[in-house]
């Protein structure tokens, strides 16, 4: 079996394993983790959205929301990252200070996460410490191990296979776009957000980011178009996982794939774009590189593809001038820093729900 096989077979072990409660027998915290979007019902998705938007609301006018006043005061996230970054740190750092808590950055070169220690001495170790964790590590099946054995929620802030945080954040961001003033009620009376019918394209490597972005689609109703070069599209099993998200949301969410960039945009109210050599992916620049020839996003790609007129752009950076040209990444349709600062909301929803609500959102 090819190496990419059997990334891939492993990933559907840790996929069958989410849909099991992660806890340790005996334990009193029974925590609920975040690992995916698929974590999530639709209402609960919803849900943390527009409190994401309400607490961004309430802060960026001077307010802390009485839920966020020192709700983590005295407590401790740890926050094991073993790959770098800007976005995942600096809002998890803000969003644990905004809460009164202590954020503990844990870089690869501080622990021993899966060097010289097994991923379960660390969960247990670091679990008996702190009160939550937002691990940012490479293969899916390490968060998903933290999990398993941690006594405390265990929050995905990236691994191979999902970024919840970063689907949370997007949305927020095309609710501040694209929401209908009116918006329909879901189940148990809660608001939806408006945003049913709305067309994604995704032009690029189909990805981590992408894969919880479609879900996090497929239980709001929102069709996704996806243009990836062929052998670099969606896992079967991945596709599989997205398309059983629609079928139990009944959201009526279309998922459509193609190597044709112009087809994905066409009708698209949002095109997206993610990087195409990722870290640990650098040996595979100059073949990457070529087989993505024709997909930066350009005003000409979405004009001859047919775009709705008032698309937006959506990148989660970082950025690399072949993927979108400045033209549209600095330009007016452009969402991504707005897309960036959400990140911070994102993380105190999150947060608040999984760690301070023990994972009661609704």
């Amino acid at each position: 079996m090819s190496k990419a096989g059997r990334g891939f077979r492993k990933l559907s072990q840790c996929l069958q394993f989410q849909k099991r409660s992660f806890t340790i027998a005996g334990s009193p915290f029974r925590p609920r983790h975040l690992l995916s979007i698929a974590s999530l019902e639709p209402a609960e998705l919803t849900a943390l959205i527009r409190t994401a938007s309400a607490h961004k609301t309430a802060l960026k006018s001077g307010n802390i929301p009485s839920s966020l006043d020192n709700a983590l005061l005295r407590k401790t996230i740890a926050i094991p990252m073993n790959k770098r970054s800007t976005r995942t740190r600096v809002s998890t750092e803000a969003a644990v200070a905004t809460m009164a808590g202590h954020p503990l950055f844990l870089g690869s070169n501080d622990i021993q996460l899966g060097v010289n220690e097994t991923l379960y001495d660390t969960s247990a170790v670091i679990s008996s410490m702190v009160a939550g964790i937002v691990a940012r590590v490479g293969p899916h099946s390490d968060v998903v191990e933290l999990a398993k054995h941690s006594r405390v929620p265990v929050i995905n802030g990236l691994s191979d296979a999902f970024h919840p945080l970063q689907a949370i954040a997007d949305y927020l961001t095309i609710y501040e776009a694209f929401a209908r003033r009116a918006s329909p009620m879901l189940k148990g009376s809660i608001p939806g957000l408006g945003l049913k019918g709305l067309k994604i394209a995704w032009v690029g490597d189909a990805n981590n980011v992408l894969f919880d972005l479609a879900i996090a689609s497929a239980k709001l109703g929102v069709h996704v178009a996806v243009a990836a070069p062929q052998g670099y599209e969606i896992p079967s099993t991945v596709r599989e996982l997205i398309l059983d998200n629609a079928k139990a949301a009944e959201s009526g969410m279309n998922l459509t794939e193609t190597t044709i960039p112009e087809e994905a945009v066409k009708e698209a109210d949002i095109i997206v774009t993610d990087t195409w050599v990722s870290m640990g992916q650098e040996e595979e620049k100059a073949k990457r590189l070529k087989a993505f020839e024709g997909f930066q996003i350009t005003s000409e790609l979405a004009e001859r593809g047919g775009a709705k007129k008032n698309w937006k752009f959506m990148h989660c950076l970082p950025r690399h001038p072949e993927e979108v040209s400045d033209e549209v990444f600095y330009g007016p349709r452009s969402l991504v820093f707005p897309e960036a600062e959400n990140r911070l909301y994102s993380a105190i929803a999150v947060l608040e729900a999984f760690v301070v609500n023990k994972g009661k959102i609704l």
